[in-house]
């Protein structure tokens, strides 16, 4: 039986960008897990509080970039007492190699978390090679 482990609060990590803001909010790195299948890579992503419509999927010049922005307005008025969950925005980029097939990416929200399929080239795919 494997020794149990103590639950931690993870702590957020912000965004470290060279690049210039132009509206002041705070932009968090989001929980990611990334599986392969022999035809996919599948990608699940935590976004909470990200509407649909709050998430941005860009892919330019083989870099996948994701923004999820949280609507603020649903925490107008609201004065916590205690908080361990800092509400912010989510961004974060990836680096595709040629082995994805970039015209069959597909995107899903579904329970605060974004799912991302990047199928892989027919070439990338492993396949049996007949002996003769």
């Amino acid at each position: 039986m494997a020794p149990q482990k103590e639950i931690e609060v993870q702590q957020k990590k912000e965004v470290a960008s060279a690049e210039e803001a132009t509206r002041s909010a705070r932009y968090y790195v989001p929980g990611t897990d990334i599986h392969e299948s022999d035809d996919a890579l599948d990608i699940a992503m935590e976004v909470p509080g990200v509407a649909r419509d709050g998430v941005e999927v860009t892919l330019e010049k083989d870099v996948l970039k994701v923004v999820a922005q949280v609507d603020f307005s649903n925490y107008e008025g609201l004065e916590p007492i205690y908080t361990e969950y800092e509400v912010g925005h989510f961004q974060r980029s990836f680096s595709l190699s040629s082995k994805i097939d970039q015209g069959g990416i597909s995107a899903r929200v579904e329970n605060g978390v974004l799912h991302l399929h990047l199928p892989k080239t027919r070439e990338a795919s492993p396949r049996r090679i007949s002996v003769h």
